[in-house]
């Protein structure tokens, strides 16, 4: 099949991954074209050039808002950019002859312009429900030119007033990089991720202070002014900042971590953090919010039901004690990028041949 990729612009899908979705990007559009396809990646120019990428966003305008969430007027700079940049792409993507679009970049454009163009369209919805994507997909019901994926059951009961019928595939993770600690030798619990309000890093933050464990945390900072006015302010001599980590070191700290801590501040469909704890073998403590108590068990993780500090960390006591073997069990069983693959490369190939099959539909009538 020759595939039309479309990224989330706010990024590069370049390692390190400021995110999940950076990754994800990444591992599919690799294993795709070790599987023999033809793909094109429609993302930011910085993007690693093995992937075949076909610019959409040059470097002068690719600039990630990392400042302030309340900054609006850079907030509508990158917008307008964004929508520019996905009008021309689907105004130009028949040149590219796709048998099959594979869209995951989050912007209504690509589904409202998906009726324009010949090529089926595979949406993965890797957001709660959004004003913008809520309405357009609404609208592209009655054309049904898209089929419609979630990454968990949550945010497809999520997304089911307005994609009834969207399947679930799991996001995988490659089990092979990810070496499994079957015995933890550090005296810390572990947060890692985007540094943004949504992730929650303040409660983890005094969540680990009550529990009276060490915290390292890891990740690069997406929002300036929450970074400096809420969490710097918290942080003390038992409280490290490690920075934005490659893999290899990533793993080597959750792997050594005690536990695992994910405080999710929003209906997260998915987050990959949780696989790749649980494939180096460690245990989680969270907040039973979004996806999280679906992908996890009583034998790999903790979870408060809400953002007490107090109950979270008591989350993190028990979840210290938990089984690391059935931690990287769990991963091995759900979250193989793999296994993933497969079951994306089937409905790639179902979409096209549905799309040859009303096409000779209509060449009878």
């Amino acid at each position: 099949m020759k595939i039309g990729i479309i990224a989330h612009l706010k990024y590069p899908i370049s390692k390190p991954f400021m995110g999940g979705l950076e990754a994800f990007t990444y591992d599919i559009c690799q294993r795709l074209l070790a599987r023999g396809h033809d793909v094109l990646l429609y993302a930011c120019a910085s993007s690693d050039p093995i992937l075949n990428v076909k610019p959409i966003l040059c470097e002068s305008d690719h600039k990630p808002i990392t400042s302030s969430r309340f900054n609006s007027r850079e907030l509508s700079t990158e917008f307008i950019t964004t929508h520019h940049a996905y009008v021309e792409m689907m105004q130009d993507i028949d040149s590219d002859q796709l048998d099959v679009i594979f869209n995951n970049s989050l912007n209504y454009v690509p589904i409202m312009m998906s009726a324009l163009v010949k090529a089926p369209m595979v949406t993965v919805l890797h957001t709660p429900p959004i004003f913008e994507l809520k309405n357009a997909i609404r609208h592209e019901q009655s054309f049904g030119n898209i089929k419609y994926i979630s990454v968990s059951k949550s945010n497809a009961e999520n997304w089911k007033n307005y994609a009834p019928d969207c399947e679930v595939i799991p996001n995988g993770i490659d089990l092979k990089t990810w070496q499994y600690y079957p015995e933890s030798d550090g005296d810390y619990i572990f947060w890692f991720g985007r540094i943004h309000p949504d992730k929650g890093l303040h409660l983890a933050i005094q969540a680990a202070k009550a529990a009276g464990k060490k915290l390292k945390i890891a990740g690069a900072i997406s929002d300036t002014f929450y970074y400096e006015e809420v969490i710097l302010p918290l942080v003390d001599d038992n409280i490290e900042l490690i920075g934005h980590c490659d893999q290899s070191r990533l793993n080597e700290l959750i792997g050594n971590a005690q536990a695992c801590l994910i405080t999710p501040c929003w209906d997260e469909p998915f987050g990959l953090v949780v696989a790749e704890s649980l494939a180096c073998g460690t245990p989680v403590a969270g907040i039973s919010r979004g996806a999280l108590p679906d992908l996890l068990s009583k034998s790999t993780g903790s979870l408060s039901q809400g953002e007490d500090i107090d109950q979270l960390a008591e989350c993190i006591v028990q979840a210290t004690r938990l089984s690391r073997k059935d931690c990287r069990d769990r991963a091995e069983h759900y979250f193989d990028v793999e296994k993933m693959t497969d079951q994306y490369e089937y409905v790639l190939q179902a979409a096209v041949q549905n799309n040859k099959q009303k096409g000779m539909k209509f060449n009878v009538i």
